[in-house]
């Protein structure tokens, strides 16, 4: 029979893992994942996940698909009047309890079969929070906020985000990887401090590249401390070249809040335009 291929929508506490990407002999968020689906579906189950974040990052709005027979789709009700999605998210919960919490499936919903978690994404948001004071220092928000020795300039670091939008090669502030591009349209970044003193960043962008979030808010912080001059985010883009220059912040303060797709009309032709405009480095 033909394949379902399933949508999750999950959040995790990266600070349990040793990032997204399955490792053998450590912890990970795609690890703990597809042992849960093994359980469940009795086989191994692959997914393809939105974007991987690095160790320590957290997600809000992570999301995934995976592919499963009708018969498999189904039988996860095992009888009962409850819809494979509901079957599926109670089991789910039961066998990632053993989690304590860090990992959580939030929705299931079957997909079109031209739905791909990260080809047919839209945008991926991130948010980054800095205390940069002991009084802000919150231990109950310590999991997701980086505590800085030092007090930041928040408006020299914000003027560093203007003119950094928009579709750039971002090879300064990504670390490379053989066979990928750092082509990125960066559509927001803005860098705030808020009500409660802590400095937030939100970046949005078709994709990121290795590390470029945490490179590019490093890179926003040196300039806040005083340890760059104020326009050299701007001075590194236009030398698109990955060095020791660029520092990266704490995968701490990380967040992915949100992944948004098309209509489901447009997922199969959003897919092969995230493929074609991807070329590698150099071509």
């Amino acid at each position: 029979m033909a394949d379902v291929r399933i949508r999750l929508d999950l959040a995790y506490d990266g600070g349990a893992y040793r990032g997204w990407a399955a490792q053998p002999g450590l912890r990970t968020v795609e690890g703990v994942l597809t042992e849960a689906l093994a359980t469940l579906i009795r086989r191994p189950v692959k997914v393809v996940v939105a974007g991987r974040t690095d160790a320590g990052v957290h997600a809000r709005g992570q999301v995934v698909h995976l592919d499963l027979s009708r018969a498999e789709w189904e039988g996860l009700s095992r009888g009962r009047d409850i819809a494979p999605e509901e079957a599926i998210l109670r089991r789910l919960g039961g066998v990632l309890a053993r989690e304590d919490g860090a990992v959580v499936v939030h929705s299931a919903a079957e997909v079109p079969a031209s739905f791909d978690a990260r080809f047919s994404a839209l945008s991926r948001t991130y948010t980054y929070r800095i205390a940069d004071h002991p009084a802000l220092r919150d231990p109950l928000r310590r999991a997701d906020t980086a505590w800085h020795r030092a007090r930041l300039d928040d408006a020299l670091m914000a003027a560093e985000t203007v003119g950094m939008l928009g579709l750039h090669d971002f090879g300064s502030f990504c670390r490379p990887r053989e066979m990928s591009t750092a082509i990125r349209e960066l559509q927001e970044f803005s860098i705030a401090r808020g009500d409660d003193g802590v400095i937030a960043a939100r970046l949005t962008a078709d994709a990121f590249c290795h590390h470029m979030v945490r490179a590019l808010i490093g890179a926003t912080i040196d300039v806040g401390e005083g340890r760059r001059e104020s326009g050299w985010l701007m001075e590194r883009l236009g030398t698109p070249s990955w060095d020791a220059a660029v520092r990266l912040a704490p995968p701490r303060g990380l967040v992915l809040e949100s992944v948004d797709y098309p209509p489901d009309d447009q997922l199969a032709d959003r897919a092969e335009q995230t493929r074609a405009t991807r070329p590698t480095r150099g071509s």
